[in-house]
């Protein structure tokens, strides 16, 4: 039989060792090079929304009316006035600056104790974050001149800035966190600093590569503010999780007795395929976002979808080659005591504790199973409360933030109720009698003449947040609006904080069907195709979504019900993040898939050998355990970080994923998946009739060829190759061609 696409790649890497290292270095001082040189393009406010509010943003932005950025800066003191000089002293340094336009005189509280100077931020308002600096600075040295005066700036362009530069200290803080994290859990794992650098530094390269390739891809799809966050995360976890797979097979073959070349080979054909077929399910899945009708999850996919695919790509071409070059030098730079861990006794200690596990599984599946079911869906029971919604400046970085403060500090001196909601309106001439008498309804209109386009503001009952605001919002969009707009020719959506988050909500809701069942069928083929059975298929979905159960339920637990959340470091804030729920089952079904492929792959490959089903999953699955941990304790770590981070939405796609894994790598690998295969039986291998006719795909390292068999059993290792599926020392080369054997 051929041997597999991961094993022709990892021989040629392996004989073209300077092609393959030279031409991925290559590779990504280029991508990165000219993504740097080209920028990466920000999604604006209408890309960002959905629904009649996107509409309403879109005609604006089309014609040029995007509201100037406005600031406020709100000056307090203990007594009535006495912040008068301190106000005087402001009003001209943010003058003196010249980013400042229509700089108002103060606006003087009922109580007398607090003035707020209201001005704008010069030139378009989609760069004004960048020039508002100076404005910044002003106000900061001027306000700490003045003893029992507070001073609170706010507004489009200081909170952006505010923001921006928040995502990039957390950005650094992840990255600072999370590689050394990496690294140590691999220093522990192979206890050698050379086999412990090699995952980290593929899976960083692959993100330097992935973020070029990103900001080249962003002048077609413009990108959310976020988006480079989460293809760090993926691609550190993913990245590493891969070399780790491939690099531990190569190194228990080595520790089993083999030689360089054929421990090599055994970790292409079988890790490696692993490998690709995780890489391969991970994508796709990722790729369902694109169904979700909104731009910010076509980001996320694109993101994704590059990082993975060059992690993949590094894992299975850079690193055979990489492997090759150095030989017995992975495990240079021995650590005392923990380099004992990259040894042969290592593996069997690491089997011995799955060993210890199973044992009961496999003696009694069904009451395990029972209880691995029942565990999931108590964790699981909180999600069918869950509330989403798109988190406020207070909710999204907590009261004690700078930005939080100053917003409710001017709120509380000046307040205003609720942000109005907006109807925009358009027409072929707005000043038509018709749009003119429809307008006179409402109170407050600006019309603007050339671009022949209205805006009307209009007050909503309630909080802004609350049932009353959202029922005043549905009058306005299904009534007023339309019965006031009726045979007129124009066209009038409505737009707003409140209207934008229920637009957004909406497409979730109608965008998660269509997500879930393209990622669920294509999960399901590819399982089927892999395995050549709908048995293990069905059982991946199931199991994924018993995982993404508990992992809803424990987000909506600790962030909507504050349950534990102290423990954690956060509080609640009454709801999860909209765009989370969505975002958290994709990149789970695909995650989950990195584990399920290895592991089930390790079991067919032990049963296709001869093994009996429940004697394969045992050496299956003790075979992958150290892999699995090591690989769970990568992923758990950095996605904890995420959860350390700053903004509610990070923090919560960081406890979710983190949780997730956990359970995945042990509830669900080490109890549901042993115990549920062992009931089925040899069930599990069902092959549908229309696969039967196709090639079988090669899940293990096969026999070699007879002549070399011969020359092997000769020299006395024949009993090796009986104990293992790999190839004999006869084989000279080393790479010779694999032969299915049963």
């Amino acid at each position: 039989m051929r041997r597999n696409l991961a094993a022709r790649i990892g021989v040629w890497s392996a004989h073209h060792r300077k092609t393959a290292v030279i031409g991925w270095l290559m590779f990504v001082v280029l991508t990165a090079g000219i993504g740097g040189a080209v920028g990466r393009v920000e999604m604006s406010a209408s890309e960002q929304g959905a629904g009649a509010s996107a509409k309403a943003q879109k005609i604006l932005d089309d014609a040029g009316l995007d509201r100037p950025a406005g600031e406020l800066v709100l000056v307090a003191a203990e007594r009535a006035g006495g912040w008068k000089t301190a106000a005087a002293e402001l009003t001209e340094a943010i003058e003196k600056t010249g980013e400042a336009a229509k700089v108002r005189p103060p606006l003087v509280s009922e109580s007398g104790r607090e003035a707020l100077i209201r001005f704008e931020i010069e030139g378009d308002p989609e760069t004004a974050a960048d020039r508002v600096g100076p404005v910044l600075d002003a106000v900061r040295a001027a306000g700490a001149g003045h003893d029992g005066v507070e001073v609170h700036q706010f507004g489009d362009a200081s909170a952006e800035r505010w923001l921006d530069d928040l995502l990039a200290d957390d950005f650094v803080k992840a990255e600072f966190t999370a590689v050394p994290l990496a690294l140590g859990i691999l220093l522990v794992a192979f206890g050698a600093v050379v086999a412990a650098l090699l995952p980290v530094a593929l899976a960083l390269t692959a993100c330097l590569a992935a973020f070029g390739l990103l900001s080249i891809a962003s002048h077609q799809l413009p990108l959310f503010s976020t988006t480079y966050s989460v293809m760090f995360l993926m691609g550190l976890a993913v990245g590493v999780d891969y070399c780790l797979f491939y690099l531990r097979r190569e190194r228990d073959e080595r520790a089993a007795g083999r030689d360089a070349e054929t421990a090599l080979r055994i970790a292409a054909a079988t890790s490696g395929r692993a490998v690709l077929v995780s890489g391969v399910t991970v994508m796709v899945a990722m790729a369902g976002m694109f169904l979700s009708g909104l731009m910010l999850f076509e980001g996320f996919a694109l993101a994704t979808i590059l990082v993975v695919f060059i992690a993949m790509l590094g894992s299975v071409t850079v690193l055979p080659a990489l492997l090759a070059w150095l030989g017995d030098r992975t495990g240079a730079g021995r650590i005392p005591f923990l380099s004992r861990r990259g040894k042969r006794g290592a593996a069997h200690r690491s089997g011995a504790v799955a060993a210890s596990v199973l044992r009961p599984v496999l003696a009694r599946p069904k009451l395990f199973a029972a209880v691995g079911v029942a565990v999931l869906l108590a964790l699981a029971a909180p999600a069918v409360g869950m509330k989403t919604e798109q988190l406020g400046w207070d909710k999204q970085f907590g009261p004690d933030s700078g930005l939080a403060i100053a917003h409710q500090r001017i709120a509380e001196a000046f307040p205003v109720g609720p942000e109005p909601a907006l109807v925009v309106v358009a027409a072929d001439d707005i000043t038509a009698a018709p749009v003119r008498e429809a307008l006179a309804r409402f109170d407050r209109v600006t019309v603007h003449r050339a671009e022949s386009i209205a805006e009307i503001e209009v007050p909503l009952a309630g909080n802004g947040a609350d049932d009353r605001s959202r029922d005043a919002l549905a009058k306005l969009r299904e009534e007023t609006v339309p019965a006031a707009f009726e045979g007129t020719g124009a066209r009038a959506y409505v737009t707003g904080t409140l209207a934008e988050s229920v637009d957004f909500s909406e497409q979730l809701r109608r965008g998660i069907t269509p997500v879930f069942a393209f990622i669920a069928g294509v999960t399901f083929l590819l399982m089927l195709f892999c395995f050549r059975s709908y048995v293990v298929a069905v059982t991946s979905i199931v199991l994924n979504l018993l995982s993404v159960g508990a992992a809803y339920g424990v987000m909506t637990a600790v962030f909507q019900h504050g349950w534990g959340a102290g423990l954690l470091g956060t509080e609640a804030v009454g709801a999860v993040q909209s765009w989370i729920p969505l975002f958290v089952l994709v990149v789970l079904f695909g995650l989950s898939m990195d584990y399920h492929v290895f592991v089930v792959s390790r079991i067919r490959e032990a049963y296709d050998r001869g093994v009996g089903t429940r004697a394969a999953i045992s050496e299956g699955v003790r075979a992958t355990a150290g892999a699995v941990t090591g690989a769970a304790a990568i992923m758990v770590a950095v996605f904890a970080v995420f959860g350390t981070l700053s903004m509610q939405d990070m923090k919560q796609m960081g406890v979710g994923l983190a949780v997730a894994v956990l359970l995945d790598a042990t509830v669900v690998r080490m109890v549901l998946l042993p115990s549920v295969m062992a009931l089925l039986g040899e069930r599990n291998w069902r092959t549908p009739r229309l696969l039967r006719r196709l090639p079988e795909p090669s899940h293990g390292e096969a026999e070699p060829s007879c002549a070399a068999s011969a020359g092997a059993a000769s020299s006395g290792a024949a009993s090796a190759g009986a104990a293992s599926s790999g190839p004999e020392h006869g084989d000279p080369a080393g790479w010779g061609a694999p032969v299915r054997v049963r």
